[in-house]
């Protein structure tokens, strides 16, 4: 089953909605979140990417543009029964490609510790800034480079 991605600004369509119930299940529900903490300033400026099977929203994550151009991507969660299954890295090969198209000049995100693998196989570098707390849970910064 092919995976369908799509992707829509601000915080009025469905598909943030779609995001937002990902979010929700993956952050606040496993991983104990607060709703607090998860919904934020940037709902509204964001681009959500969703990958849809048959209609299903499965995975998700977000961007945000920094002030120096680079993307920020964020919220990267996918439904635990539809994990192991290379959507995320489908979701995030088609952000990485839309963001060489726009020209954008880096990628940059925080990574949970225990995917700092896969965003290695994606092409992510750890940067130097030390491992953080986001959300109580520890995480890596990552950047990717994006030569033009």
């Amino acid at each position: 089953m092919d995976l369908t991605i799509k992707h829509a600004s601000g915080a009025m369509t469905q598909l943030y909605q779609d995001s937002l119930q990902i979010r929700k299940t993956v952050f606040v529900e496993e991983q104990q979140v607060a709703v607090a903490l998860e919904i934020d300033q940037f709902e509204n400026v964001a681009t959500n990417y969703v990958g849809y099977l048959d209609k299903m929203p499965v995975v998700t994550c977000r961007t945000i543009v920094e002030a120096d151009g680079g993307w920020h991507i964020q919220r990267v969660a996918t439904l635990r029964e539809y994990r192991h299954h290379d959507y995320a890295k489908t979701l995030l090969t088609s952000v990485i490609t839309a963001a060489q198209k726009a020209r954008v000049p880096y990628l940059i995100l925080g990574a949970q510790l225990t995917a700092v693998p896969f965003y290695q196989k994606l092409k992510f570098q750890a940067t130097t800034r030390p491992i953080f707390l986001d959300a109580n849970i520890r995480h890596q910064e990552m950047r990717l480079e994006l030569n033009h």
